[in-house]
Formats: structure tokens, C-alpha cells, sequence
């Protein structure tokens, strides 16, 4: 399995790079976990539209799901080719969500590009990957995933408060692909997001090999935040920023 950050800007771009998106690829499937606003210039840099063959949408707040609008153009309007459809998965009403964001009727809305699919907790395969769902601390239906393949395996957040079916998710995971848009002063909102050492309390408690901080605020000092994480003793793996481009191999 290979990871490569597309964008882990939280809440909003930021000037280095676009918000949450996340190219995952083995045996030569690729699936995108979240498609956050400003990704699809990205994603161009290591990958071709077509090449992408499903979606997950963790939630749909816009620095995680709006970039699926350029992405339908793209698939849609392009004069040299026909695109095939590809399956996006998402809480329910997220064909209703992505038309209203483009001003479209629901129906038929992006359903000749997608195909969408309404995630809910628990197991499914999405291509080579063994994915399993739960419902995170936030304040609209937001998923966590863990993703299984061959040795390999990786937990990602998307965005929550603290949250002990995060730690179950990431139980003994590789990598944990953690939010951290919080540092610890001033205290952050209940039930919104993570602080940078609550990341590293959720990894020490799931035992997970690693810990990648994401979802980075572009207001935040990245290297404050890591040094946050770093500064919980109990968890003993290596503690990381996720940047745009970065490459992780697992497996």
C-alpha cells in the first residue's frame, strides 16, 4: 500500500498546499480518501483524472468533500474522451450535497460521473482495500477508516474530537494519519477537533506504529504542533507532519 498527501491542509487551503485529500494505491487500484477543497490541481501532479477509481468522503464539510465538484467537470466536459463511472462513497446524502454545491438538481445531479454509495459503520472492500468504518466526534456525520491490505495497515481520522472508536480503529495500525488542529492553548472546543497531544494519547492507547499529524491549520506553527505531540512520553513511535507530496510505504 502507498500513501501519498495530497493535501492535509486544515479547514482551508493553506499557501503551500490544498486541504484534506489522500491517494491511496495497491495492485494497481487508486482510491482518494476525502477530496478537500483545492485538491484536483494537486492530485494532477502525481496522477490523471481517469486514473482514480473510487472515492471516500469522510464527511462533507468543504475542506474535505468540495473539490468533487471540479473533479465531476473534469470527468464530465472533457472533449477528448469519455470518462467511465466510478463509485464515491459517502454519508448519506452526499449525491444531494455535492449537486446543491453545484447548483445542480439532484437529479440527476453527478450520478452519470458517480456512482454513490451511503457509507455506515462497520466492513466493506473497496477494491484490494479491507476498510472498516466508524463514526467520529464531530458535529455533522463524519467516518474514520481503517484500510487493510496485505501487511499494511492505515487509520485515518478525518476530523474529530476526541474519540475512543478512533482508538479501536487504529488498534496496532502501521499508521495512524491523525488530525491535529488544535494546540493546547487556548483549550479547544469539545467534540470539534484534536490537539496535537490528544493525537499522540489516541496513538498510545492503539498501540500503532506511527503517527502522522494532519488536518494542519494554516494559522498554527507546524513545528509547535509537532513538539506538542512529541512532548507525550507514553507513545513511543516515530511522531510526523504529513506535508503535501509526501510518500508513506506500507507493506
Amino acid at each position: 500500500m502507498r500513501i501519498t498527501v495530497i493535501g492535509c491542509s486544515g479547514s482551508f487551503p493553506g499557501p503551500d498546499g490544498p486541504a484534506s485529500c489522500y491517494l491511496l494505491e495497491a495492485e494497481g487500484f487508486r482510491l482518494l480518501l476525502d477530496l478537500g477543497s483545492g485538491a484536483v490541481g494537486a492530485l494532477q501532479q502525481h496522477v490523471s483524472i481517469d486514473d482514480i477509481d473510487a472515492v471516500c468522503l469522510s464527511h462533507h464539510h468543504a475542506d474535505h468533500c468540495l473539490d468533487i465538484c471540479p473533479f465531476w467537470v473534469a470527468r464530465s466536459y472533457d472533449p477528448r474522451r469519455r470518462y467511465r463511472q466510478i463509485p464515491v462513497y459517502g454519508p448519506a446524502g452526499t449525491a444531494r450535497r455535492m449537486a446543491q454545491a453545484y447548483g445542480m438538481d439532484e437529479d440527476p445531479g453527478m450520478t452519470e460521473a458517480f456512482d454513490f454509495v451511503t457509507l455506515v459503520p462497520g466492513k466493506l472492500e473497496i477494491g484490494p482495500f479491507q476498510v472498516t468504518l466508524a463514526h467520529m466526534n464531530h458535529p455533522v456525520e463524519t467516518f474514520g477508516f481503517r484500510l487493510e491490505h496485505a501487511r499494511g495497515v492505515l487509520a485515518y481520522s478525518a476530523d474529530t474530537g476526541t474519540c475512543p472508536a478512533l482508538v479501536e480503529l487504529a488498534s496496532q495500525a502501521d499508521v495512524l494519519l491523525c488530525e491535529a488542529s488544535y494546540l493546547s492553548r487556548p483549550d479547544p472546543l469539545p467534540d470539534m477537533h484534536l490537539t496535537a497531544r490528544q493525537a499522540a494519547e489516541h496513538a498510545a492507547r492503539a498501540g500503532a506504529g506511527q503517527l502522522v499529524l494532519t488536518h494542519l491549520v494554516p494559522w498554527n506553527h507546524q513545528e509547535r504542533t509537532l513538539a506538542e505531540a512529541r512532548e507525550f512520553s507514553p507513545f513511543g513511535g516515530a511522531t510526523s507532519l504529513a506535508a503535501p507530496g509526501r510518500i508513506i510505504d506500507l507493506g
